[in-house]
């Protein structure tokens, strides 16, 4: 398992989260292997940029579905931006738990609909 980040107290403040500033961010291998096979270009193309994304993200939101804390970090070089859902599991321990890339233009959707807050 290892650390790619800390959920910092911005990211906190923004979202409303009942989380302490500064709780680490894992890597595990399970979760890699979700990645590699849910999103296997994506996590090829991105898995280095892990701890950027989570460090200087441009948006940040909270996944209406399942609660899962999304950092975003746009890449105007490819014409997409790379999403990190980050999830709590049941023993209160942080896991970037899937990777993936959009085109710019489903950001958009995401920030009008208010999902997403600029960082």
């Amino acid at each position: 398992m290892t650390r790619v980040g800390i959920i910092s107290k911005k990211v906190i403040e923004l979202l409303d989260l009942g989380i302490e500033p500064g709780t680490s961010i894992f890597l595990g291998k399970s979760n890699v292997l979700h990645m590699s096979r849910s999103h296997p270009a994506d996590y090829q193309a991105y898995h280095q940029h892990i701890p950027d994304i989570i460090e200087k993200p441009d948006y940040v939101g909270v996944n209406p579905k399942d609660d899962s804390i999304e950092y975003v970090k746009i890449f105007e070089s490819t014409g997409s931006f790379v999403k990190v859902a980050v999830r709590v599991s049941d023993y209160d321990v942080c896991y970037a738990r899937t990777i993936y890339a959009r085109n710019l233009a489903k950001l958009e959707k995401f920030i009008s609909k208010g999902h997403l807050l600029p960082y």
